[in-house]
């Protein structure tokens, strides 16, 4: 069966302490998104890590404290969660040669996966079966990635503990409209 993991945001400054935009916990869910990115490689899926890659000014800067400037440290993604062979997808219409890639490093600009004009590209081409969720923020980006994957009409699952929230309440609101595995 064909399955996507998408591995959202796990970026040096959202998942550990020192980071510009740190998520309280997030450093806690990394060994299980290594092992789960991992296992998607071993089964011949394909993960989509998606990735903040934002401009030295840029407009989100408006809504939330500065963070993974493209090319910065805190831009990164933690290296345990990379896999060899990635190859970045970036945020504009020209899309690389992705074909056989375990993992696709998706740049964004906001908090919506899909405003890369590739993701829709890939995701018609690969035509998955399923699809698997994971990483942070939980009612955020996580939420979001969701709710764009819901038009293709495939079961989503969200791994409950691969993913770290900011705000309880609202994480749980969205857990509970959604399978979590």
């Amino acid at each position: 069966m064909k399955t996507v993991y998408f591995d959202i945001d796990t970026q040096l400054d959202f998942m550990v302490p020192s980071g510009s935009l740190y998520i309280p916990g997030a450093e806690q869910i990394v060994g299980e998104v290594a092992r789960l990115n991992r296992k998607a490689a071993v089964d011949g899926s394909l993960v989509i890590s998606t990735m903040d890659a934002h401009s030295e000014d840029d407009p989100e800067f408006k809504l939330w404290p500065r963070h993974c400037v493209l090319g910065a440290l805190g831009q990164r993604k933690v290296s345990a969660t990379l896999l060899d062979g990635a190859v970045t997808i970036p945020n504009s219409p020209d899309l690389a040669d992705w074909r056989g890639a375990p993992q696709l490093l998706l740049e964004k600009q906001t908090v919506d996966c899909f405003t890369n004009p590739n993701l829709t590209v890939i995701l018609r081409e690969w035509n998955a079966a399923t699809f698997v969720v994971y990483g942070v923020v939980t009612e955020i980006c996580v939420r979001n990635a969701v709710v764009g994957l819901l038009p293709f009409g495939k079961p989503i699952h969200v791994v409950r503990s691969a993913i770290q929230h900011l705000e309880e309440e609202k994480a749980s609101a969205f857990l509970s409209s959604v399978s979590v595995i």
